[in-house]
Protein backbone atom coordinates (compact mmCIF):
# COMPACT_ATOMS: atom_id res chain seq x y z
CA UNK A 1 0.00 0.00 0.00
CA UNK A 2 0.97 3.76 -0.68
CA UNK A 3 0.92 5.93 1.80
CA UNK A 4 0.62 9.62 1.63
CA UNK A 5 1.00 12.40 4.12
CA UNK A 6 1.58 15.22 2.05
CA UNK A 7 -0.66 16.92 -1.08
CA UNK A 8 2.61 17.17 -3.17
CA UNK A 9 3.65 13.99 -2.52
CA UNK A 10 0.90 12.12 -4.67
CA UNK A 11 2.06 11.21 -8.13
CA UNK A 12 2.09 8.21 -10.22
CA UNK A 13 -1.19 6.96 -9.22
CA UNK A 14 -4.54 5.81 -11.17
CA UNK A 15 -7.86 6.92 -10.85
CA UNK A 16 -9.63 5.94 -7.65
CA UNK A 17 -12.38 4.57 -5.95
CA UNK A 18 -12.04 6.60 -2.78
CA UNK A 19 -13.40 5.64 1.04
CA UNK A 20 -14.53 8.56 2.80
CA UNK A 21 -13.53 8.99 6.85
CA UNK A 22 -12.10 8.98 9.78
CA UNK A 23 -11.62 5.08 9.87
CA UNK A 24 -10.09 5.32 13.50
CA UNK A 25 -10.65 1.89 14.95
CA UNK A 26 -11.13 0.21 11.75
CA UNK A 27 -14.20 -1.53 13.44
CA UNK A 28 -17.03 -3.56 11.69
CA UNK A 29 -18.58 -0.50 10.41
CA UNK A 30 -15.73 0.53 8.34
CA UNK A 31 -14.57 -2.21 7.11
CA UNK A 32 -18.82 -3.05 5.11
CA UNK A 33 -17.41 0.63 3.63
CA UNK A 34 -13.93 -0.26 2.84
CA UNK A 35 -15.27 -4.20 1.19
CA UNK A 36 -17.72 -1.64 -0.78
CA UNK A 37 -14.79 0.28 -2.17
CA UNK A 38 -12.63 -2.33 -2.86
CA UNK A 39 -15.71 -4.34 -4.86
CA UNK A 40 -16.57 -1.60 -6.81
CA UNK A 41 -12.76 -0.62 -7.91
CA UNK A 42 -12.55 -4.25 -9.15
CA UNK A 43 -15.56 -3.22 -11.17
CA UNK A 44 -14.76 0.17 -12.54
CA UNK A 45 -11.12 -1.14 -12.90
CA UNK A 46 -10.02 1.59 -10.15
CA UNK A 47 -7.14 2.14 -7.43
CA UNK A 48 -9.20 1.08 -3.94
CA UNK A 49 -7.92 3.79 -2.16
CA UNK A 50 -8.79 5.79 1.64
CA UNK A 51 -8.85 9.33 2.46
CA UNK A 52 -8.55 10.29 5.91
CA UNK A 53 -6.94 13.01 8.36
CA UNK A 54 -3.85 12.06 10.08
CA UNK A 55 -5.36 14.29 12.80
CA UNK A 56 -8.60 14.48 13.84
CA UNK A 57 -10.36 17.52 12.77
CA UNK A 58 -12.40 18.40 16.02
CA UNK A 59 -8.88 18.68 18.23
CA UNK A 60 -7.86 21.26 15.35
CA UNK A 61 -10.61 23.34 15.98
CA UNK A 62 -10.69 22.80 19.05
CA UNK A 63 -7.40 23.43 19.65
CA UNK A 64 -6.76 20.65 22.26
CA UNK A 65 -7.26 16.93 22.64
CA UNK A 66 -10.83 16.38 22.41
CA UNK A 67 -11.37 13.05 20.80
CA UNK A 68 -8.72 10.26 21.38
CA UNK A 69 -7.43 7.94 19.02
CA UNK A 70 -8.32 4.30 19.70
CA UNK A 71 -5.23 2.94 17.10
CA UNK A 72 -1.85 4.72 15.99
CA UNK A 73 -1.36 5.92 12.46
CA UNK A 74 0.67 2.35 11.78
CA UNK A 75 -2.15 0.32 13.00
CA UNK A 76 -4.84 2.44 11.38
CA UNK A 77 -2.42 1.97 8.11
CA UNK A 78 -2.33 -2.07 8.79
CA UNK A 79 -5.72 -2.78 9.26
CA UNK A 80 -6.44 -0.48 6.34
CA UNK A 81 -3.98 -2.68 4.06
CA UNK A 82 -5.05 -5.88 5.11
CA UNK A 83 -8.65 -5.04 4.02
CA UNK A 84 -7.29 -4.05 0.64
CA UNK A 85 -6.47 -0.28 -0.02
CA UNK A 86 -4.02 0.48 -1.98
CA UNK A 87 -3.62 3.80 -1.74
CA UNK A 88 -3.51 5.64 1.49
CA UNK A 89 -4.08 9.51 1.54
CA UNK A 90 -3.62 10.67 5.08
CA UNK A 91 -3.10 14.28 4.89
CA UNK A 92 -3.02 16.77 7.80
CA UNK A 93 -6.37 19.10 8.27
CA UNK A 94 -5.32 22.31 8.65
CA UNK A 95 -6.63 25.88 8.13
CA UNK A 96 -6.56 25.81 4.66
CA UNK A 97 -8.31 22.64 4.37
CA UNK A 98 -10.74 23.66 7.07
CA UNK A 99 -11.82 26.94 4.96
CA UNK A 100 -12.12 25.00 1.81
CA UNK A 101 -16.17 25.26 0.77
CA UNK A 102 -17.62 21.16 -0.13
CA UNK A 103 -17.45 22.19 -3.53
CA UNK A 104 -13.83 23.26 -3.34
CA UNK A 105 -12.95 20.53 -1.64
CA UNK A 106 -14.53 18.15 -4.08
CA UNK A 107 -12.75 19.63 -6.96
CA UNK A 108 -9.27 20.82 -5.99
CA UNK A 109 -9.12 17.65 -3.17
CA UNK A 110 -11.17 14.42 -4.04
CA UNK A 111 -11.21 14.74 -7.95
CA UNK A 112 -7.65 17.06 -8.80
CA UNK A 113 -5.55 15.11 -5.97
CA UNK A 114 -7.05 12.45 -5.37
CA UNK A 115 -8.00 11.40 -9.23
CA UNK A 116 -11.12 9.98 -7.71
CA UNK A 117 -14.16 8.28 -10.43
CA UNK A 118 -16.23 6.99 -7.36
CA UNK A 119 -16.51 7.91 -4.09
CA UNK A 120 -17.89 5.52 -1.11
CA UNK A 121 -19.04 7.13 2.22
CA UNK A 122 -20.89 6.30 5.53
CA UNK A 123 -24.60 8.13 5.71
CA UNK A 124 -23.25 10.47 8.05
CA UNK A 125 -20.15 11.56 6.46
CA UNK A 126 -19.87 15.36 6.19
CA UNK A 127 -16.72 17.72 4.94
CA UNK A 128 -15.95 21.08 3.95
CA UNK A 129 -16.35 24.31 5.47
CA UNK A 130 -17.90 24.01 8.61
CA UNK A 131 -18.88 20.16 7.57
CA UNK A 132 -22.09 22.36 4.82
CA UNK A 133 -21.04 18.68 3.02
CA UNK A 134 -22.52 15.88 3.29
CA UNK A 135 -23.70 12.36 1.61
CA UNK A 136 -26.57 13.99 -0.39
CA UNK A 137 -24.72 16.60 -1.93
CA UNK A 138 -22.09 13.97 -3.01
CA UNK A 139 -24.79 12.13 -4.46
CA UNK A 140 -26.04 15.73 -6.20
CA UNK A 141 -22.62 16.52 -7.51
CA UNK A 142 -21.57 13.15 -8.74
CA UNK A 143 -24.43 13.34 -10.98
CA UNK A 144 -23.70 16.73 -12.02
CA UNK A 145 -19.81 16.46 -12.30
CA UNK A 146 -19.89 12.81 -13.77
CA UNK A 147 -18.33 10.75 -10.84
CA UNK A 148 -20.50 7.79 -8.90
CA UNK A 149 -21.27 7.59 -5.27
CA UNK A 150 -21.80 4.95 -2.81
CA UNK A 151 -23.21 5.58 0.12
CA UNK A 152 -22.85 2.93 2.71
CA UNK A 153 -26.01 2.81 5.87
CA UNK A 154 -24.99 2.01 8.97
CA UNK A 155 -24.18 -1.17 10.78
CA UNK A 156 -26.35 -1.99 13.88
CA UNK A 157 -24.79 -4.73 16.32
CA UNK A 158 -26.60 -5.22 19.79
CA UNK A 159 -28.75 -2.89 18.23
CA UNK A 160 -26.39 0.18 18.63
CA UNK A 161 -25.42 1.76 15.41
CA UNK A 162 -21.43 1.02 15.04
CA UNK A 163 -19.35 3.83 15.45
CA UNK A 164 -15.77 5.38 16.54
CA UNK A 165 -17.89 7.22 19.32
CA UNK A 166 -19.01 3.56 20.53
CA UNK A 167 -16.02 1.64 20.37
CA UNK A 168 -14.03 4.68 22.58
CA UNK A 169 -17.23 4.57 25.16
CA UNK A 170 -16.67 0.78 25.18
CA UNK A 171 -12.56 0.98 25.70
CA UNK A 172 -13.45 3.82 28.57
CA UNK A 173 -15.82 2.28 30.70
CA UNK A 174 -13.19 -1.25 30.80
CA UNK A 175 -15.84 -3.32 28.66
CA UNK A 176 -13.17 -4.80 26.76
CA UNK A 177 -14.24 -8.29 26.31
CA UNK A 178 -17.38 -6.36 23.74
CA UNK A 179 -14.47 -4.80 21.66
CA UNK A 180 -14.15 -8.55 19.55
CA UNK A 181 -17.98 -8.28 18.68
CA UNK A 182 -17.59 -4.52 17.48
CA UNK A 183 -14.16 -5.02 15.44
CA UNK A 184 -13.33 -8.32 14.69
CA UNK A 185 -10.33 -8.40 16.70
CA UNK A 186 -8.94 -8.01 20.55
CA UNK A 187 -8.32 -4.58 22.37
CA UNK A 188 -4.55 -4.00 22.19
CA UNK A 189 -1.46 -1.45 22.52
CA UNK A 190 1.46 -1.58 20.99
CA UNK A 191 4.51 -0.60 22.47
CA UNK A 192 8.42 -0.42 24.02
CA UNK A 193 9.05 -1.49 27.55
CA UNK A 194 10.56 1.24 29.77
CA UNK A 195 11.58 0.42 33.09
CA UNK A 196 9.45 1.33 35.96
CA UNK A 197 10.03 1.46 40.36
CA UNK A 198 10.07 -2.47 40.50
CA UNK A 199 7.61 -2.62 42.79
CA UNK A 200 5.74 -5.66 41.13
CA UNK A 201 9.04 -7.64 41.55
CA UNK A 202 9.20 -6.50 45.41
CA UNK A 203 5.86 -8.01 45.58
CA UNK A 204 7.16 -11.30 43.79
CA UNK A 205 5.29 -10.56 40.38
CA UNK A 206 8.12 -8.89 38.40
CA UNK A 207 6.20 -6.92 35.50
CA UNK A 208 7.21 -4.69 32.31
CA UNK A 209 5.91 -1.42 31.73
CA UNK A 210 4.52 1.06 28.67
CA UNK A 211 3.81 4.01 28.84
CA UNK A 212 0.76 5.33 27.73
CA UNK A 213 0.09 8.22 25.52
CA UNK A 214 -2.39 10.54 26.68
CA UNK A 215 -3.85 11.46 23.34
CA UNK A 216 -5.22 7.36 22.92
CA UNK A 217 -8.05 6.17 24.03
CA UNK A 218 -7.23 3.57 26.64
CA UNK A 219 -8.96 1.15 29.01
CA UNK A 220 -10.41 2.39 32.68
CA UNK A 221 -8.16 1.95 35.17
CA UNK A 222 -7.74 -1.63 36.29
CA UNK A 223 -6.66 -5.08 36.13
CA UNK A 224 -7.36 -7.10 32.72
CA UNK A 225 -7.01 -10.55 31.78
CA UNK A 226 -3.84 -10.21 28.76
CA UNK A 227 -2.06 -12.08 26.26
CA UNK A 228 1.46 -10.28 25.50
CA UNK A 229 3.46 -10.54 22.34
CA UNK A 230 7.23 -10.89 22.21
CA UNK A 231 8.95 -11.75 19.53
CA UNK A 232 5.45 -12.39 18.04
CA UNK A 233 4.89 -14.91 20.51
CA UNK A 234 2.21 -15.16 22.90
CA UNK A 235 2.02 -15.27 26.48
CA UNK A 236 -0.84 -15.40 29.23
CA UNK A 237 -0.03 -12.79 31.11
CA UNK A 238 -1.97 -9.85 33.22
CA UNK A 239 -1.90 -6.44 33.25
CA UNK A 240 -2.70 -3.19 35.38
CA UNK A 241 -3.23 -0.32 33.62
CA UNK A 242 -3.50 2.87 36.20
CA UNK A 243 -1.85 4.91 38.63
CA UNK A 244 -0.73 2.77 41.08
CA UNK A 245 -2.75 4.88 43.73
CA UNK A 246 -1.34 2.74 46.90
CA UNK A 247 2.37 3.42 46.67
CA UNK A 248 1.16 6.84 44.87
CA UNK A 249 0.23 9.17 42.16
CA UNK A 250 1.97 8.10 39.14
CA UNK A 251 1.04 8.95 35.33
CA UNK A 252 -1.01 6.51 34.05
CA UNK A 253 0.87 3.06 32.29
CA UNK A 254 -0.16 -0.53 31.98
CA UNK A 255 1.83 -2.58 34.06
CA UNK A 256 2.62 -6.60 32.57
CA UNK A 257 3.37 -9.76 34.59
CA UNK A 258 3.98 -12.22 32.12
CA UNK A 259 2.98 -15.67 33.55
CA UNK A 260 6.13 -17.71 34.13
CA UNK A 261 8.17 -15.62 31.77
CA UNK A 262 12.48 -14.60 32.50
CA UNK A 263 14.71 -12.01 31.18
CA UNK A 264 14.85 -8.46 30.68
CA UNK A 265 12.74 -6.65 27.97
CA UNK A 266 14.09 -3.27 28.70
CA UNK A 267 13.65 -1.45 25.11
CA UNK A 268 11.88 -4.18 23.63
CA UNK A 269 8.67 -3.79 21.32
CA UNK A 270 5.53 -5.66 22.44
CA UNK A 271 1.91 -6.37 21.82
CA UNK A 272 -0.56 -6.76 24.93
CA UNK A 273 -3.81 -8.32 23.70
CA UNK A 274 -6.75 -7.64 26.32
CA UNK A 275 -8.96 -10.08 27.05
CA UNK A 276 -11.54 -9.24 29.65
CA UNK A 277 -11.16 -6.52 33.02
CA UNK A 278 -11.30 -8.60 36.47
CA UNK A 279 -11.42 -5.52 38.62
CA UNK A 280 -11.19 -1.53 38.67
CA UNK A 281 -7.89 -0.19 40.09
CA UNK A 282 -8.26 0.48 44.01
CA UNK A 283 -5.99 2.15 46.46
CA UNK A 284 -5.28 -0.61 49.21
CA UNK A 285 -4.77 0.21 52.41
CA UNK A 286 -1.29 -1.31 52.64
CA UNK A 287 1.02 -2.95 50.37
CA UNK A 288 0.45 -6.34 52.11
CA UNK A 289 -3.22 -6.03 51.08
CA UNK A 290 -2.25 -5.37 47.45
CA UNK A 291 0.07 -8.22 47.51
CA UNK A 292 -2.79 -10.54 48.70
CA UNK A 293 -4.96 -9.46 46.03
CA UNK A 294 -2.60 -9.45 42.91
CA UNK A 295 -2.22 -13.07 44.32
CA UNK A 296 -5.97 -13.42 43.94
CA UNK A 297 -5.81 -11.59 40.36
CA UNK A 298 -3.65 -14.01 39.00
CA UNK A 299 -4.39 -17.17 40.12
CA UNK A 300 -8.46 -15.97 38.60
CA UNK A 301 -6.08 -15.24 35.24
CA UNK A 302 -4.22 -18.16 35.22
CA UNK A 303 -7.42 -20.85 35.73
CA UNK A 304 -8.94 -18.62 32.70
CA UNK A 305 -6.12 -19.60 30.76
CA UNK A 306 -6.08 -23.56 31.95
CA UNK A 307 -9.63 -23.48 30.94
CA UNK A 308 -8.89 -21.99 27.27
CA UNK A 309 -6.45 -24.90 26.95
CA UNK A 310 -8.99 -27.44 27.38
Amino acid sequence: MKIFTKLEEIKDTGFTALALGNFDGVHKGHQKLLAECVATAAQLGLEPSVFTFTNHPANEIAGRTVIKNIMTFEEKAAELEMAGIENMFSIIFDENIRNLSPLDFINFLLQDKFRMRHAVCGFDYSFGYKAQGDAELLKHCGLEMGFGVSVVPGLKINGEIVSSTLIRKIIDEGRIDEYPAYTGRLYRIDGRVVEGKHLGRRLGYPTMNLSLDSDEAFPRNGVYITRTYVDHTPHPSITNVGNKPTVGEFAKNAETHIFGFEGELYGSDVRIEFIKMLRPEFKFPSLEALQKQIHSDCLEAERYFEEEDT
